[in-house]
């Protein structure tokens, strides 16, 4: 019998009923620009849906000529809630959204267990929308999938790529890195702020700082991944939510980016 993390932030962060959901994510999948990338690893925002769902579905919209491949999602993003020491799997063995239950890889949780800086923590997930939120995008473009859910704490990159690279497998595996960008400056300086922060990665330079983005552990330790097994960034949007929905005067930042392999980096 399976223990399954219940949602925590349906209702708010994304509507709890389930029609509602599912028409209001592929809505956004279906107005989501084209880009013609396979896909490796996507960074994608975590806001409430109103905000940057339709940045997240850009990026999602991505996976749809490699969605019947795709057997294992790797999903890693920032503890807000939990100060935490390493990265955190739940405790479940499922996680449950609007949308049904998506069922945890247990044989490769099993697999990373022994890592030092991997531990096991109930707490960490049990209210954490970074990761949350990713799953009816992911439920809605993935016909079949498991999931290895990864809260992170107090971290350094070099921790994070250890744990990507024994993570990484072939074609079946995508990894998702859950993140928003600055938080709170005013419209322009975040367009500022945001720009360098995206050339960063685009250059595959780190540390990514925690002021810029709040997941900046994770995205830096994909970029160590990166440069190891040779992906290409691109960058297939940038706003904010002055752009979105909200006012102007305090932004957050959202991102989406496709890491892809090498023969696709053209």
């Amino acid at each position: 019998m399976s223990i399954a993390r219940s949602p925590a932030v349906a209702g708010m962060f994304y509507p709890a009923d389930a029609r509602q959901l599912a028409h209001e994510v592929q809505q956004s999948l279906a107005a989501a620009h084209p880009h013609a990338l396979i896909p490796k690893a996507l960074i994608v925002p975590h806001a409430g849906y109103i905000y940057s769902g339709a940045i997240a579905a850009t990026a999602y919209a991505t996976l749809r000529p490699i969605a019947a491949r795709i057997r294992r999602v790797v999903l890693l993003g920032p503890a807000h809630r939990v100060a935490l020491r390493g990265l955190a799997l739940p405790e479940a063995d499922a996680f449950d959204t609007p949308l049904g239950r998506v069922m945890l890889d247990m044989a490769t949780v099993r697999s990373i267990a022994h890592l030092p800086q991997v531990s096991i923590s109930a707490q960490a997930h049990a209210l954490e929308h970074a990761l949350e939120v990713q799953l009816p995008f992911l439920q809605s473009i993935l016909p079949d999938f498991t999931l290895l859910p990864l809260a992170v704490g107090m971290a350094s990159a070099e921790e994070v790529a250890e744990v990507l690279d024994a993570l990484w497998g072939g074609e079946e595996t995508l990894i998702v890195i859950s993140s928003d960008l600055s938080h709170y400056l005013p419209y322009a300086t975040a367009q500022r702020v945001d720009g360098e922060t995206v050339q960063s990665i685009l250059d595959l330079h780190q540390p990514i700082a925690h002021e810029r983005a709040c997941g900046g552990t994770p995205i830096s330790g994909l970029i160590i991944a990166a440069q190891k097994h040779q992906l290409t960034p691109h960058l297939l949007d940038l706003r904010n939510s002055g752009d979105t929905a909200g006012a102007r005067d305090r932004v957050v930042g959202y991102a989406a980016l496709a890491f892809t392999e090498e023969e696709h980096g053209n």
